[in-house]
């Protein structure tokens, strides 16, 4: 892990979230060590000026190289472009919402269209019917596929809190479509454009959300509809579960982390606990208030809690998420699971609690920091991750299995 904030521990997960990407072909070091080093502790103006200006500049010479015929340079370069114009923004997450986040959100979309269209494999734009509107996401296929071949064991990927289908496509997607699977991203209500352009805020029913994401995808030609698999990353580790809990047709589920009822850890006093909802919102303002004093407390609880939930106060912000529980109905989720903990990252640290709930056939699966597996999502080592997580899945998901 590279230090480039030792003061900022904000500044210091955007950067490190990027660099995570390297890996992927979605960032590079020199470009995000450069840009890092040229902002100062707690300048979100600076912040958003330097990726920014990074960001342009790929996506200036990468369309110099699409007008070339350099494709493979080009899509490179856009996608790189559109993982730092989404750093730019992070730090801006909030309501009002402030224009230079819709802005670079823009030229984040623009520029990973961009490479899906230059992709050396099939990178398909999706909308999926829900609710009166539409769900925006991508098909990934294999390189190789064979449109006259048979349908393919496919991925689903829930993403988290504050991602999108663009980075779920370097952390799913990448490693799926290497194996022979298909992957389908999805921006579900607050996440993505679904937060930022539709309005659509964050629901604990994620079951009503998957269903119509199982539905297109079983739909599709190139699926295999016996062999859905559903991957939650972040958030993803409680979203997945409440969605499979309440779709029987998902033939596998992988939780990374394994989370619980979103409250429990957060050390609220039992009679709280108790009484909630039926509690008082400032009572619950006054007793969370100080976890939001620290920048890092304050982006996670007022800027992306409120604005992603759609709540005014941190006592609202506590209230809303009481309702977003797994011990009610992680006993529904029969399909084999894949549950995952790890030690430094603290959302896991009710990993056990839903591996023991799942009633069907569970696996958990404990990584760390001996390999280089740690931070939040193995971001250091992802990997590890996905040599544990897809040869469980091949093992779930190949021909033989399913007979």
């Amino acid at each position: 892990m590279l230090e480039f904030f030792d003061d900022d521990p904000l500044f210091q997960m955007f950067t490190d979230r990027a660099i995570a990407l390297v890996a992927r072909g979605a960032a590079e070091m020199g470009e995000c060590s450069a840009t890092a080093r040229r902002i100062e502790p707690g300048d979100r103006d600076g912040w958003y000026g330097q990726w920014t200006a990074l960001a342009r500049r790929l996506a200036e010479t990468a369309g110099e190289s699409a007008a070339a015929g350099r494709w493979t340079s080009a899509a490179d370069g856009y996608q790189r472009a559109a993982t730092y114009f989404r750093t730019a923004y992070q730090p801006l997450f909030g309501e009002p919402v402030d224009p230079r986040l819709t802005e670079a959100f823009d030229l984040e979309s623009d520029c990973f269209g961009s490479f899906a269209a230059l992709a050396p494999q099939p990178v398909e734009a999706v909308e999926i019917p829900f609710e009166g509107t539409t769900l925006p996401g991508y098909l990934c296929l294999p390189a190789d596929a064979d449109p006259a071949g048979p349908p393919l064991p496919t991925v689903v990927s829930v993403n988290g809190y504050d991602s999108n289908v663009h980075e779920a496509y370097a952390m799913h997607a990448v490693p799926a479509v290497r194996r022979g699977y298909a992957c389908l991203l999805v921006d579900g209500p607050g996440q993505g454009s679904v937060l930022i352009r539709q309005g659509l805020r964050l629901r604990p029913d994620w079951e009503t959300v998957l269903r119509p994401v199982i539905d297109y995808a079983a739909g599709r030609s190139e699926v295999d509809a016996g062999r859905i698999a559903v991957m939650g990353m972040s958030l993803g580790g409680f979203l997945a579960p409440r969605g499979v809990s309440g779709d029987g047709r998902v033939a596998a589920l992988i939780a990374d982390p394994g989370m619980w009822d979103l409250l429990a850890g957060m050390g609220l006093p039992p009679d709280v606990m108790d009484r909630l909802p039926d509690v008082d919102p400032d009572e619950l303002t006054a007793l969370v208030a100080p976890a939001a004093e620290s920048p890092m407390g304050r982006w996670r609880l007022v800027q992306r809690g409120l604005w992603t939930h759609g709540v005014e106060s941190l006592g609202a912000y506590i209230i809303e998420l009481s309702r977003y529980t797994l011990s009610d109905v992680a006993g529904r989720i029969a399909c084999p699971a894949l549950v995952v903990a790890n030690e430094s990252d603290p959302l896991s640290a009710h990993a056990q609690l839903l591996h023991d709930a799942v009633a069907g056939p569970k696996t958990l699966v404990r990584l760390g920091g001996e390999d280089g597996a740690f931070g939040h999502c193995q971001i250091w080592n992802r990997s590890v991750f996905d040599r544990c997580a897809f040869d469980w899945l091949d093992g779930i998901l190949s021909p033989e299995s399913a007979e």
